[in-house]
């Protein structure tokens, strides 16, 4: 089985410079769900028919698909759907059965396709819709046994085919051999001046084909033309999510304002609340609770964490119990042990923080391994950028850091260790004791430079 991608149109309704297939929902381009769904299916060969905006068209498929994973075809001019397929089918041997899909129709079931490829091995089939506002859209023409003789588009149509309400949905499959038969004989004879596909549907039933439908479901079947359609299609796919995710037994304040960007894996009793917009792959353990308008990208949160509103996590990890936010920052490389919390207006980068170890509020901990059970007072920043290098404090367990200190990197504070607020700590702090360091005069060091980044 061979399925053929029909991704060359330019999509001026979107305004956009950006190729109308690549334009989003659920974080991927529309035309990466269509591929997906193909790929599900286990056709022997995926072929792309690109035209406008080809080149980043296949760069973007560069990144996200094997090479070889795909196979491409030009179509130089828009002349039509019919000329669109003819590109692709040099590449499909005879013997192949086709399935011709769209790269603006993103919600596609496999489920469906399935059923569409069994109707059509020895016949062409066809998937259809019975809608009550049909307009827009070619119309299924049947004869008085109820066999499909024809499509025809709208534009074509006389007042009374425009009646009909069961529409074509562009889908179809069929024998390659007689696909290619077919398509060598389209004209292009019709008020748009382009070699339509539908044409070949009146070439199979003169044939003597009894041309096979399957009535799909029409909000999977639904293209985006315009960034009215497309964000349609974005609630849609996400409300579909979340069902999934709810017959799975996770809880959500309100379905309708959630969006998932990626894959969600969780255990039990999970609870998200409003606004939530999680990227890239997500793991929740049991009991976790994320609070209204938090950003997760590629996280992995263990049993019982909570994260509080308004926080953004970004490629960090959890132990248990840990409590992030609310309004904090965990960035990328970042681990936090069991029962560690990170407050409000708490930034912490590339950073490893131990079991229980706390910085409730108003702190920076950046490049930095903090042990266990040290407390990060309110104001304490490691500095550890120079204006070229990064470098490294490490703090040991059962520490505590007065408010407003400024650790300068690289520094070690050893266990145990007090350090007085408002302290400056620029060298080695020992373990155990009070260390102060308040500058009693400010000076100026004249002639001075900034470090250079090493080459």
């Amino acid at each position: 089985m061979h399925v053929i991608i029909l991704a060359a149109g330019q999509g001026t309704r979107m305004k956009s410079a950006l190729p109308k297939v690549l334009h989003t929902i659920a974080g991927k381009p529309m035309l990466g769900h269509v591929i997906d769904a193909a790929r599900e299916l286990g056709a022997a060969a995926v072929h792309v028919v690109v035209g406008h905006g080809s080149d980043a068209v296949r760069r973007w498929a560069d990144r996200e698909y094997p090479a070889q994973a795909l196979h491409w075809a030009l179509q130089g001019e828009q002349k039509g759907t019919a000329n669109a397929v003819q590109q692709a089918m040099p590449q499909v041997p005879d013997t192949a059965q086709v399935l011709v899909l769209y790269g603006d129709v993103p919600l596609v079931s496999a489920t469906m396709l399935r059923e569409l490829l069994s109707a059509g091995t020895q016949t062409l089939a066809l998937a259809t819709v019975e809608l009550e506002q049909p307009r827009g859209y070619g119309r299924i023409v049947r004869n008085r046994q109820a066999l499909v003789t024809g499509i025809v588009e709208e534009k074509d149509a006389s007042v009374r085919q425009r009646a009909i309400r069961e529409v074509n949905t562009g889908l179809m499959s069929g024998p390659a051999k007689r696909l290619r038969g077919w398509l060598a004989k389209v004209k292009n004879d019709n008020a748009n001046g382009e070699f339509y596909l539908t044409d070949i549907v009146a070439m199979a039933a003169k044939a003597g084909l009894k041309i096979a439908t399957v009535n799909a479901d029409a909000r999977e079947v639904e293209g985006a033309n315009d960034r009215a359609q497309l964000a349609g299609l974005e609630r849609r796919l996400q409300l579909r999510q979340t069902d999934a995710l709810m017959q799975a037994g996770v809880s959500f304040a309100d379905p309708a304002r959630f969006d998932l960007r990626g894959t969600l894996r969780h255990g039990r009793d999970v609870m998200i609340d409003i606004g939530c917009v999680f990227e890239g792959e997500i793991e929740l353990g049991d009991n976790v609770r994320v609070g209204p308008y938090c950003m997760l990208r590629d996280v992995k949160l263990a049993a019982g964490t909570t994260v509080n509103a308004h926080s953004v996590l970004e490629g960090c990890e959890t132990g248990a119990d840990c409590v992030i936010g609310p309004f904090a920052r965990v960035r990328p490389t970042t681990t936090l042990a069991a029962g560690a919390h990170v407050g409000n207006f708490v930034e912490v980068k590339n950073a490893t923080l131990g079991a229980g170890t706390k910085a409730n509020h108003l702190a920076y901990v950046g490049d930095a391994k903090v042990g266990a059970r040290t407390n990060i007072g309110a104001g304490v920043i490691t500095c550890n950028y120079d204006g070229a290098n990064k470098h490294l404090t490490t703090i040991g367990d059962d520490v505590f850091v007065g408010s407003d200190t400024q650790l300068v990197a690289p520094v070690t504070v050893h266990d145990g260790a007090t350090i007085g607020a408002g302290s400056t700590i620029t060298r080695e702090v020992p373990a155990g004791g009070l260390t102060i360091a308040r500058a009693r005069e400010q000076k100026t060091v004249k002639h001075w430079q900034r470090p250079r980044k090493k080459t």
